[in-house]
Order: structure tokens, then sequence, then C-alpha cells
């Protein structure tokens, strides 16, 4: 096993202390909004080595069946499946869906065949993978997930009581929801530019009003008003009225699976995603939207925001996901509790958010025999025990086969794959 070192992604919408605060960090005034952990080209952990620092990804490439394990690679290829992150939003982040892998794999094909250059700011298909995400807050955490139901959206719409906004009250109680649902999204998106700007004004002020009342929708609205004051007359402001608003609580999560529309509000939580860059934008940024393809991806149906909690076995709490890339759990450590054994067939990343993990590899922990462990650790060629602390912020990546005892006291997520 090795600490990581990671790389922090200083995106407009991160918080400015969050990460920080975490880390044990002076804040520098600057956003630090993803601290990004794994083999990811763009920003690849870092691992010690004699002759210094190695990413991960090099890592891997001098040996992928013996670092990922050969379920990994036969599954998923000779790279790591997945992306940890840590992620601390001040501020909305773009309202956006995930294609399918199918869709995925056809879009990067067709792109790749009209030449359209990988680095192009209109180019949709950074990659032929999709890209399932999983959010855990670490703070309460806000969110837009999936579309409310037709009759809903269209009673949260009319309670602004905005003349524009009728239009689209009436094409939600006329039509089917999934019919419906296309309908209002299509309009809101390719509406003349000056008029949406101005329907998004009056909407967020009687936004900003209602959220001041008791009512059905006040935090719902209190989020949407707060979402137009960072982006005054977006259309994504009124996308994002169509949507789920959602609060989680430290511990709880949401999987975002493909074709649903999402967006990140505020907040700090760890992330996991399949190692993709594939995003197609409904609003809330200056980046480019494609409309037509966004419409073609988008899944337009009612959707529960489904609120996941971990399911906990031997002291494991684990997030259930349909699949197989990322598995996340966590173990929460008391001291002087039993310590906890981590085997897999794959890689993992562990990363402590809390108070301190102690971990050992290696040594007379794994068979609680010395002998018998330092005659498994000949076999394995081992070099017997090696121990690591990590703190909070700090993380770890073990490669697949290695066994780890785990104990301390604090909170302790732990990252693999489903081979």
């Amino acid at each position: 096993m090795d600490r990581l070192a990671n790389t922090v992604r200083p995106y407009a919408w991160g918080s400015t202390t969050a990460i920080p605060q975490l880390l044990g960090t002076e804040p520098t005034g600057e956003p630090q909004a993803e601290l990004w952990m794994g083999a990811h080209p763009g920003a690849p952990s870092r691992v010690e080595r004699a002759k210094g620092p190695v990413a991960l990804s090099e890592v891997i490439a001098a040996d992928p069946e013996g670092v990922l394990g050969e379920a990994a690679v036969r599954r998923f290829g000779p790279r790591l499946p997945f992306l940890f992150k840590v992620l601390a939003a001040d501020s909305p982040l773009s309202l956006q869906v995930h294609p399918d892998l199918a869709q995925a794999k056809a879009g990067y094909a067709d792109e790749e065949h009209r030449g359209v250059p990988a680095d192009a700011a209109h180019r949709n298909y950074k990659d032929a993978n999709h890209k399932p995400e999983l959010i855990c807050a670490l703070t309460p955490f806000d969110g837009l997930c999936g579309f409310r139901p037709e009759t809903e959206a269209a009673d949260l719409l009319a309670g602004l009581d905005v003349d524009s906004l009728k239009p689209y009250v009436d094409l939600l109680h006329a039509h089917p929801e999934t019919d419906a649902l296309r309908e209002v999204l299509t309009a809101v998106l390719s509406a003349e530019k000056t008029a949406m700007a101005e329907t998004v004004a009056q909407a967020s002020a009687a936004a900003e009003r209602l959220a001041a009342v008791e009512g059905p929708h006040r935090d719902a609205y209190a989020a949407y008003a707060s979402i137009a004051r960072h982006y005054p007359g977006d259309p994504g402001v009124i996308a994002a009225m169509l949507l789920n608003y959602v609060r989680l609580q430290p511990g709880e999560a949401l999987f975002l699976g493909a074709g649903v529309p999402h967006a990140y509000l505020s907040g700090l939580g760890v992330e996991i995603m399949a190692n993709s860059d594939n995003v197609l934008r409904c609003g809330l940024t200056p980046k480019h939207i494609d409309v037509p393809e966004l419409l073609r991806i988008v899944r337009f149906e009612p959707t529960a925001p489904g609120v996941l909690r971990p399911e906990a076995v031997d002291g494991e709490e684990t997030y259930e996901t349909p699949i197989d890339e990322f598995r996340l759990s966590r173990y929460v450590l008391a001291e002087g509790g039993e310590p906890r054994r981590l085997t897999s067939g794959a890689p993992q990343i562990l990363l402590c958010t809390a108070g301190t993990a102690m971990l050992r590899s290696g040594g007379t922990g794994e068979t609680g025999d010395p002998a018998a462990t330092n005659a498994m650790n000949a076999m394995k060629g081992t070099k017997g025990t090696k121990e690591l602390s990590l703190g909070q912020g700090e993380s770890a990546f073990v490669p697949a086969g290695e066994e780890i005892v785990l104990s301390g006291r604090g909170t302790l997520f732990r990252a693999t794959v489903v081979v």
C-alpha cells in the first residue's frame, strides 16, 4: 500500500475553506473545489518511490494485473475504473446529465469519425465510457436530482404566478408525464434569450418571496432563488424547477445513473464515479449546451431522488449501487474496537475523513500467528509489516490482493471495484 499525494482542482464554484479545513491546511483565498484520488490522466495521484514521486497511472501501467488484479483488468481493461473525490461546492455546479455506455460509445465514435478535436469546446464525448456517480454527504449537502412528477412541477411553477410561465404549466397539465417534461424542457432551452432572462428574473423574485413564508415548496423555492442569484437570466434556473430538490444529511448519499438530470448546489461530500469526462449540460453554465443531443440523452420520466443510507455488515457500511466500476463503503472506527480486516481481489483507495485510521499490511495482524504470517510473507515475496497512519483528509492506495488490518478512531471511506 502507498500513501497518496493528491491534486486539488480550483474550479470557480468551489469553497475557499472546506477542503483546506479537511486537510488541515491554510486557505489560499482561491476556490478549492475537488480533491482527486485515483489515476485519471487529468490529475493522477502520486506515490513515493526511491527516485521520487511517481504518478499512480504509471504504477498501474507498469503492472496492470499485479496492481489491479486479473479480474478487474479482464472486466474493465488495464486502468483504474473509478475516480474518487472530495467535492466542496460553494455555488451550484452546472445542471447536467450523463450518457449510458452504449450512447457514450456511439457518441465518441461519431465525433472521432467527424474529426471533432478532443479539446474542442463544442465536443460532447471526451471518451467512450459512461459516468454513473455517487455523492455521499460529509456536511449537509444540497442538490437537484431527477424530474418531479409533472403535476408537482406544474404546481410549483404555478405558485410563482409569473405570466410567462403559464404556458409551461398548461403543457404540464395537458400531456402525459414524459411528453410534458420533454416539451417544457425543450421550450425552456429553445426560448429567445432576452425573453427568458426576464422570465428568470420574475421567477427568481417570486421564489425569494415564497421562500420567506410557510408552504409546501418553501425549501425548494429558497434553493431556486439561490441558483438564480448565481446564474441571473440563465434558462437553467427554470429547468432546475422541474427537478427534485434534496438535502442530504451527513452519511446519506445519492446515486446518479445515466440520463438523470442533476446538479450539486452546496456542501462537502465524497464522490465516486466511473472514469469518464462525458457531460451534457442543461444550463447553469457558460459552457457549450448541445440541446438536440441533450434531449436525446435525457430520460424524461419522474424519478424520486432515492436517498441512500448505508447497509452495515460486520462493521462495513456499504452504499449499494447497480454498477460494478465502483463500490463505496464506510467504517466508523471506535477506540479499542475490534480491528477490521480488509481484503479484496480488486484495487482500493482508503480515505480518512475524521480522526485517525491505522493501516497495517503484511504483518502478524493478518493471521494472528507470527510463524504463519512470516511463511505467507515469504511466499508473497513481501518484506514484513508495513504500517500507515492516515489523518483527516489523507488517503492510501491498496493494490489488489493485499490484505489490510484497519484500526483507529474515526471515519474511513473505502472505494473499490466489484469483480
